[in-house]
């Protein structure tokens, strides 16, 4: 059957699908709003990526500015605040992955073990919570926690290290607050999956691990994280392919002008240099210079892990 399709004409092919369309065309044209959404809002505006290779103005407009070829990813390469801000990125996220990727891990782990049930349901609240909480709360909350009379001044207070320094203030310590504060943020949505995955895991293992005298600590290793597998890979998929894409939410939010050099991140400047200075052609090419680099990072980090993975990928 699948070679007589093969030696069909295109003009026949044409004919079988609009006769497979006409036979369930209810279900179907289910689809055509959604189609249309993504053609309007998704393929659309990527016409407006030719702005990263045109001299644009607003007075021109995209069709009336005329081409430069690659000058404004050469003027990119000799900026040093772009460059500035690619550490910081680097910097920042690099602390998110290596504490952010094991963090939900045990957290889940630690909640699966757990027998308790009304201590775990309070606990699994307490670990989501602030994923559904915005950066204009929590970063309310920090810059109060981090202030001269605030609570971590407090805590150092009480262990007897004296000290009024503002911490929000201090550049030097930006990339750890941003880092495990959005760790903190977001650790429990990783626990949701991990812990999602680990309810599927077949009792079975654990009463014959019991049986055959297995402690605690062996099974977690020999059945619970194995179990994890496919969906560990994923998020560290995710998570490489993320890595120049710091949180703006985050970074507008906890940025003053004392500690904006290790703050500035690449969304952050795209959005200065875009919105604020009205130059749409530099930031558009900075952003798709971004977003090649993150797809070569996603396709890299799904490699890897295919390898580890008996070549399967979870793509």
């Amino acid at each position: 059957m699948a070679d007589t399709t093969y030696k069909l004409s295109l003009g026949q092919r044409m004919v079988r699908w609009l006769k497979a369309f006409k036979s369930q065309w209810q279900l179907q044209s289910m689809a055509i709003p959604g189609v249309v959404y993504m053609l309007i809002f998704n393929f659309i505006p990527i016409y407006g990526l030719t702005l990263a290779f045109k001299n644009y103005s607003v007075i021109s407009g995209i069709g009336g500015s005329t081409w430069n070829g690659l000058d404004n990813f050469k003027t990119i390469l000799q900026d040093k605040y772009f460059w500035e801000s690619v550490v910081n990125t680097f910097g920042i996220s690099a602390i998110k992955l290596s504490v952010g990727f094991v963090m939900p891990i045990i957290i889940a782990i630690l909640i699966f073990e757990l027998k308790w049930t009304p201590f775990k349901k309070f606990v699994q609240t307490i670990t989501y919570l602030p994923h559904f909480l915005s950066w204009i709360i929590l970063g309310g909350m920090l810059i109060t926690w981090m202030s001269s009379s605030g609570m971590v001044n407090d805590i150092f207070s009480a262990v007897g290290i004296k000290t009024n320094t503002n911490h929000m203030l201090d550049a030097n310590k930006y990339w750890l607050i941003a880092a495990l504060s959005d760790v903190w943020k977001e650790a429990g949505w990783g626990t949701i999956l991990y812990l999602a995955t680990m309810s599927k895991i077949d009792p079975t293992y654990y009463e014959a691990a019991d049986i055959d005298g297995a402690s605690r600590l062996r099974k977690i290793w020999s059945i619970t994280l194995p179990s994890l597998g496919n969906i560990l890979a994923l998020n560290l998929i995710l998570s490489v392919s993320g890595l120049f894409n710091s949180n703006l939410d985050q970074t507008l939010v906890l940025m003053n002008s004392q500690n904006q050099p290790k703050a500035e991140v690449i969304n952050s400047y795209v959005y200065r240099v875009g919105l604020s200075q009205g130059d749409f052609a530099y930031a558009t090419a900075v952003g798709l210079g971004v977003s090649v680099i993150s797809v070569i990072l996603l396709v890299g980090a799904n490699h890897l892990t295919k390898k580890m993975n008996n070549n399967q990928s979870v793509l």
